[in-house]
């Protein structure tokens, strides 16, 4: 136990022979519960988790046939949610060793204490950096940030790091059937968190990177997660929008957002826009002060939403 809270880790595992073994027995000694989820290893990987299993009261493992790491760990929370007492914290670790366990008090902290109902790793804020990380992941994490920024309408710098901290109050009021199963999940989840007007913490955790492979294809991953976020961030304004209890910020969101649309779609402008916007230029700096603002207006629609049902609940 953490603060009067139950903690759990749940540790998604794809042949992971080499390095699960040292993340289960380095885990902290207030860790209640720790559930492997074997998600379709081939290797050594199940083999090596049984015979711990054997020795620790606290380990549990379950075996799929290779869904994806996104239903991997929805899996691991849903075991959480039978395992664990209230209040409980059920945190994600990788079973590739790329995960500090003495990171994980810090994450831990902002929930236990009440400031946050999910907290996420972030390799930047670490005073390290981003050590060790190669120079494509992190432009890639940071074009990801942008656009992870984008759709969930709050400030997201390291939306890959999968090193996350979930309050069972998330989890009770979860959509498992919806839930994204693959790669992709943590931008699926931070955007589904800001709908549900949940509150969001990033927290400084170290970078840590071996001889371990990524099974990422780069250009399915971003075509892939890039199409879901765009669906997903529809979703949650939309959503927001049509809400009894709209915010205003919303409402001015969706009018920008539209405008940004009139001035570059033909035969719908004004004829006070066509003047104003003649020049195909003209046009794509109207867009982008259209939907600028429509980004701002909806970041503090999020927080006011947020706000809102903290003060709510207390």
């Amino acid at each position: 136990m953490r603060n009067g809270w139950h903690v759990g880790v749940v540790i998604p595992a794809k042949n992971e022979e080499d390095f699960i073994s040292q993340v289960i027995i380095s885990l902290p000694n207030f860790v209640d519960s720790v559930v492997v989820v074997d998600d379709g290893s081939v290797d050594n990987t199940a083999m090596i988790v049984q015979e711990l299993a054997n020795k620790m009261t606290t380990l549990e493992t379950i075996r799929l046939p290779g869904n994806g790491v996104g239903s991997a760990i929805d899996a691991g929370h849903q075991k959480m949610l039978q395992l664990l007492p209230e209040p409980f914290v059920s945190v994600v670790m990788a079973g590739d060793g790329q995960m500090d366990p003495k990171d994980l008090i810090n994450l831990l902290e902002p929930i236990t204490k009440n400031e946050a109902d999910y907290a996420k790793g972030n390799r930047f804020l670490h005073q390290d950096g981003p050590d060790g990380m190669p120079y494509v992941r992190q432009l890639a994490s940071m074009i990801l940030g942008f656009f992870t920024t984008l759709a969930a309408g709050r400030q997201i710098t390291d939306p890959q790091c999968g090193y996350t901290a979930t309050s069972y109050r998330v989890l009770n009021q979860w959509d498992w059937s919806k839930s994204w199963k693959t790669y992709g999940y943590p931008n699926y989840w931070l955007i589904e968190l800001s709908r549900l007007s949940l509150r969001v913490v990033e927290v400084p955790v170290k970078s840590i990177y071996g001889d371990e492979k990524s099974g990422i294809i780069m250009p399915k991953f971003f075509l892939g997660v890039g199409l879901m976020m765009l669906i997903m961030h529809h979703k949650r304004c939309f959503s927001m929008l049509l809400t009894k209890s709209v915010a205003p910020h919303t409402i001015l969101a969706f009018i920008a957002y539209i405008l940004g649309w009139i001035a570059i779609l033909p035969g719908i402008s004004t004829d006070l826009e066509d003047e104003v916007t003649s020049g195909f230029i003209s046009k794509i700096v109207l867009l982008i002060i259209c939907w600028s603002s429509a980004h701002i207006l909806d970041r503090l629609a999020v927080g006011s939403r947020t706000e809102l049902r903290v003060n709510a609940q207390t």
